[in-house]
C-alpha cells in the first residue's frame, strides 16, 4: 500500500475495500470447485457472468493500484515489496499446490507495474495526462486478447498473431505457449501494464489539489470496508491459505 502524507482518500480505500470482498468470494468458489471438485450450479471460470464478476475485481485494483501511485511517497520501494510477496505465493503454491501455481498472477504484475513507473516517472510526467490516458486505453483495448494469439478487445478479435511469436514462451510480457505454460492466476505486462496506466493517468487528470481537498476520514459505516482497503496486500497473502483451510475443514467433515 502506498504511504502518504495527511488523510487518506476514503474513496479509494473503500472502493479497493470493496474489490477486496469480491476477490475473497471468488476465489473461495474457485477453490470450491476447482480444488476441491465441490458442486457449484452457477459458478464456472468460463460463464459469463463469473467473466465479468473477474474482470471487475482485477480492472478495480489495477486501475486503483495507478491512480494511488500519484499519491505515494515510496512507489518504488512498494514495487519491490509487492513483487517479494509475488515470490512467495509463487514458491508456496508451486511447492504445495502444483496443479494451481501461479507464476505470473496480479501481484507480480502490481509490483512490475509500480517499479516500471517509478523508473519512466521523469518521462511520464512530461505527457498531457489526456493524452496518456487516450493512448494507454487504446493500447489496453487493442492487446486485450494479446495472450490468447489475437488483436482485439473480448470477443472481437481483429487479427489472429503469428504463432512464432509464442514460441519462446515470454508469457511474463504476454506472450505465452499455451501449449506449455498454465498459470492459475494470470496477469501479463501486456495488456494489463496499460490499465495500470490508465490510473496513473486519470488521477493526474484529477490534479494533486483536488484530491488533497477530497481527503477526509470514511463515514462510519464504511469504516471497515475502508480498513480492508488499507491493509490489501496483507488481507492478500492471508486470504488463501484462511480459504483454503476452511474448505479443507469442511470437505474432511462432510464429505
Amino acid at each position: 500500500m502506498p504511504h502518504r502524507t495527511g488523510p487518506r482518500l476514503w474513496q479509494l480505500d473503500a472502493l479497493r475495500g470493496l474489490a477486496l470482498v469480491n476477490m475473497v468470494a471468488y476465489h473461495a468458489l474457485y477453490d470450491w470447485v476447482y480444488v476441491f471438485g465441490l458442486p457449484c450450479a452457477w459458478y464456472g471460470i468460463s460463464a459469463p457472468g463469473c467473466h465479468i464478476w473477474q474482470q471487475y475485481i482485477c480492472w478495480s485494483f489495477l486501475l486503483i493500484a495507478g491512480f494511488s501511485f500519484t499519491l505515494s511517497r515510496a512507489p518504488l520501494k512498494n514495487g519491490l515489496l509487492t513483487l517479494g510477496c509475488a515470490a512467495v505465493l509463487t514458491i508456496v503454491t508451486a511447492v504445495f499446490l502444483p496443479g494451481q501455481a501461479i507464476w505470473f498472477g496480479v501481484l507480480h504484475l502490481t509490483g512490475c507495474a509500480l517499479v516500471l513507473t517509478a523508473l519512466l516517472r521523469p518521462v511520464w510526467q512530461r505527457i498531457p495526462p489526456a493524452a496518456g490516458l487516450a493512448v494507454s486505453a487504446a493500447a489496453f483495448a487493442l492487446l486485450n486478447q494479446l495472450p490468447s494469439g489475437w488483436l482485439g478487445f473480448e470477443g472481437l478479435r481483429l487479427v489472429r498473431l503469428p504463432a512464432a511469436l509464442y514460441r519462446p514462451n515470454w508469457f511474463w510480457l504476454g506472450l505465452p505457449d499455451l501449449s506449455r505454460f498454465s498459470s492459475a492466476d494470470y496477469f501479463p505486462l501486456l495488456p494489463w501494464l496499460f490499465l495500470f496506466w490508465c490510473g496513473y493517468f486519470i488521477a493526474r487528470l484529477c490534479g494533486r489539489e483536488r484530491l488533497r481537498a477530497a481527503a477526509a476520514p470514511p463515514p462510519a459505516a464504511l469504516r471497515g470496508l475502508c480498513c480492508a482497503g488499507r491493509h490489501t496486500l496483507l488481507l492478500y497473502m492471508l486470504h488463501q491459505p484462511v480459504v483454503y483451510g476452511a474448505l479443507w475443514l469442511y470437505a474432511a467433515h462432510n464429505l
